[in-house]
């Protein structure tokens, strides 16, 4: 008699434990971990993953239910992938059920089969093969298509003739009419285009990847820290030339969906293979395509952002996290994990190396250099003959401003644009003002769901809260005392464009932020057309500031940097300084030399001065040393506890009731719970907020008293009664 197997599953949400069932009727029944199960939960039918089959059971089997369907052939996930996913779901104590579902796409969450799309393009014909193209004097376009064609006989995708030709539609009609070409299917792995060679590298560029590269075939973690220009992708690109030659695998992990498609365009021409990208940007199909294509080992590199780093990969070889010093690469609702330090662990279990690359490292990774767990590899000049900008601090203490704007700053503005050069602003404040006011009666514009001010949106005629998302028109009149005189205080990227646009009327400009990016592809066009030179002038956020080579801007215009020299949160000097130097560093990219100016009403900032006179590697090793003397991470480790609730005593209430349970045992063990407190923004989209901070000394000693917390909190009353999260290694504090 074969003996009783039960099968132990997990289920999406949050649900803190693994489920027992029976194999499905009839039998045999030879599923492996990782296929996806259809099971009866309650009165409902959900879709689970096998974890394992187990001979015993802690649950009576009379009360187990037959799982009823079994709905892969072969398992999504393989023991390397849910190993990972063991390890983030114990580190960042979320339930692992939740954890494995987000690293599936978005359809087979629910259960859906598994569908694959091939790529759609066109290839010659046979009569289009007889056909001589250059007797096709009167139509270049399809002239140039044929040839196009004729060079690569096993077809072209959509996004290669989009790349070379734009859309073309029209020519590739009329060749369609004439039966010249055909629609076809191409295969998933098929190179894209010959590859072009790169330019020799530098000294130190060789030195970095002949040392990643001794590392092939074990783990060992870089830091490729390299001024802005230095050539970082050369680095990653000779590196993964060299693993392509063979059937590994490579992930490259972006921090910004804008970064991915001029990322992916340098790599098909460089390398001459498909590229498979994965990011929110791109519709369900495609990431699921892509998710099947890296699974399924066809396609051998991998670019994406954060959610990338759980994409099964049977053969990587390398992981490439570039701008690792990057916020985007923590997720912060949800599941928040940050997908640098699972790239690391990743490595480890994958026995391969793992480079992580930034001008501006982190202080977490610059401590580890000193611990002896990276090893840091420097590009300390540009590449080529670009130098390093010039950086200057304006006082607009005592100056008076035009919408921002020093008229310094404006006069050189003027200069940079004389010379044929392009001349690049940044704020990071989307809009026009982040707030108006009422001359008459003081009224300001409160978002009234949130503890913060609307921002004045002109071009459409808004106020927005940037918080919750909470819109309404603007209003002609106070509504407090239904005075005309409103204003708006204070500049946003609109304000400056629309400055911009009346003092250089004949000038092209570009404003990029997440307003005049919205359409999909938009992003793209404008950062081609500014790399052309068509928009001399540029106005932008962050989102014009992280890893673009625009070799003709000459000068950067930094307007508002004193926001972040007296935030109360203690890692605000180290994004300050690192956006400082991101943002510097578009300058003098190209034959050019590059000038920065920074605003700022306090030029004497000890950031600052230290910023401009000595760089950012004395500025990090100050930090390290405030932090080491107040023991704050890297030099020690935390957790936030989060709580919100819909009325006011609620989240307060749970977080004090949470503290007294474990506060005495933690004080035993160096644990130290701060708190609760209101969050720094209270309300947020209706809901009143709270914190708690834990903090230890030792990374182990924390893990192991928050588990049995965490496991006593579940059963309070108080839980039921607000929405409340853990965050390890919390990076924001709002």
């Amino acid at each position: 008699m074969q003996p009783q197997r039960f099968l132990r599953v997990v289920l999406p949400g949050p649900l803190d434990q693994s489920f027992d069932y029976l194999p499905p009727d009839p039998a045999p029944f030879q599923a492996q971990p990782g296929v996806r199960l259809l099971v009866p939960f309650g009165r409902q039918k959900r879709c689970a993953i096998l974890l394992e089959n187990s001979s015993e059971s802690a649950v009576d089997h009379s009360r187990l239910k037959p799982a009823l369907q079994q709905l892969d052939e072969s398992p999504l996930l393989l023991e390397p992938d849910l190993k990972l996913l063991r390890w983030a779901a114990s580190y960042y104590q979320h339930p692992l059920g939740d954890v494995i579902f987000h690293a599936l796409p978005s359809r087979l969450r629910s259960g859906r089969s598994i569908q694959r799309a091939q790529p759609e393009g066109w290839r010659i014909s046979a009569l289009g093969e007889q056909q001589d193209p250059d007797l096709l004097t009167r139509a270049p376009r399809q002239r140039q298509l044929l040839k196009l064609f004729a060079a690569h006989p096993a077809g072209l995708s959509r996004e290669q003739l989009k790349r070379q030709f734009g859309e073309a539609l029209s020519a590739l009609r009329s060749l369609q009419q004439k039966a010249w070409i055909e629609p076809c299917t191409l295969h998933p792995t098929q190179p894209p285009d010959t590859p072009i060679s790169g330019p020799t590298l530098t000294s130190y560029q060789q030195q970095a990847v002949e040392r990643v590269s001794s590392a092939f075939g074990g783990f060992q973690a870089f830091l490729l820290d390299g001024v802005t220009g230095s050539g970082k992708t050369e680095v990653y690109l000779k590196l993964i030339e060299q693993l392509l030659t063979g059937d590994g695998q490579v992930l490259v992990l972006v921090p910004e969906i804008g970064l991915t498609p001029q990322l992916t365009r340098r790599f098909e021409r460089r390398l001459g293979c498909r590229i498979t990208r994965l990011h929110s940007a791109l519709s369900e199909g495609e990431r699921e395509e892509g998710w099947h294509a890296a699974r399924l080992g066809e396609s051998q590199l991998i670019i994406g952002t954060r959610s990338a780093i759980f994409v099964p990969l049977p053969r990587l070889r390398l992981i490439i996290v570039d701008e690792e010093h990057d916020l985007s690469l923590k997720q912060q609702e949800g599941f928040r994990y940050s997908a640098r330090d699972l790239a690391v662990v990743r490595a480890q279990q994958n026995n391969c190396p793992l480079l992580l690359g930034s001008a501006t490292p982190s202080l977490e990774s610059l401590q580890n250099v000193e611990l002896g767990r990276y090893q840091q590899l420097s590009l300390p000049t540009r590449a080529g003959s670009a130098q390093l900008p010039e950086i200057r601090l304006l006082d607009t203490s005592r100056i008076r401003l035009e919408a921002g704007l020093s008229p310094q700053l404006i006069e050189q503005i003027a200069a940079t644009l004389e010379q044929g050069n392009q001349a690049m602003l940044f704020l990071n404040r989307r809009g026009f003002a982040p707030v108006i006011t009422c001359h008459a009666c003081g009224w300001i514009s409160d978002c009234p769901r949130c503890d913060a001010r609307m921002t004045l949106h002109k071009s459409s005629n808004l106020l927005w809260c940037h918080h919750c998302g909470h819109q309404h028109r603007q209003p002609a009149h106070c509504p407090d005392c239904g005075s005309s005189e409103l204003r708006p205080l204070g500049q946003g990227t609109e304000r400056i464009e629309d400055l911009l646009q009346r003092r250089f009327p004949e000038v092209a400009l570009a404003r990029i932020d997440r307003d005049s990016t919205r359409r999909k592809g938009s992003l793209e066009h404008y950062l081609k057309a500014i790399r052309r030179g068509d928009y001399p002038l540029l106005i932008g956020t962050q989102m014009l500031a992280k890893g673009h080579h625009f070799p003709n801007v000459a000068l950067v215009g930094i307007i508002d940097v004193d926001q972040g020299l007296f935030s109360a949160d203690y890692r605000a000097p180290e994004r300050t300084a690192q956006l400082i130097i991101q943002v510097a560093g578009r300058a003098g990219r190209g034959d050019h030399p590059g000038r920065v100016l920074i605003q700022t009403r306090y030029p004497d900032h000890p950031l600052l001065q230290t910023l401009v006179q000595q760089g950012y590697a004395a500025f990090a090793r100050e930090a390290l040393q405030e932090r080491q003397l107040a023991q704050l991470p890297p030099f020690s480790h935390q957790a936030l506890l989060r709580a919100e609730a819909n009325q006011a005593e609620l989240p307060l209430a749970f977080l004090q009731r949470a503290a007294e349970l474990e506060r005495q045992a933690a004080q035993s063990r160096g644990i130290e719970l701060w708190g609760p407190v209101p969050a720094p923004m209270e309300r947020r989209a209706g809901r009143t907020r709270a914190q708690l901070l834990i903090q230890a000394g030792e990374r182990r000693l924390l893990q192991g008293w928050l588990s049995g917390w965490l496991k006593q909190l579940r059963d309070l009353p108080e839980a039921r009664r607000v929405r409340w999260s853990i965050d390890l290694d919390p990076q924001e504090m709002l």
